[in-house]
């Protein structure tokens, strides 16, 4: 454990973003994953309506850092392709 009251500090405050960068990750997995179920279902008017919650929700953790640019531009592509043509 830290000596300091300065690494006591880091060490508080790096516990607190791992946390907030958890929940963010798993409300992200979370979505991905019910957007998937729908498209795997068949559910045409679901995934339409899952298909841009589920964007603004990459894109919001795109603006907190729990994932980088690219690999948002790529889960995007790949769901919207999914969703474009359920049969493949």
């Amino acid at each position: 454990m830290a000596n300091h009251a300065s690494a006591v500090k880091r060490h508080k405050q790096s516990e607190k973003r791992n946390s907030l960068n958890q929940m963010n990750r798993h409300k992200l997995k979370t979505q991905m994953k019910k957007l998937k179920v729908a498209i795997g279902s068949g559910k045409a008017e679901d995934t339409k309506t899952l298909l841009p919650l589920t964007h603004s929700h990459i894109d919001r953790a795109v603006q907190k850092g729990v994932i980088k640019k690219n690999t948002a531009r790529r889960y995007k592509s790949r769901l919207a392709k999914a969703a474009n043509n359920p049969t493949a």
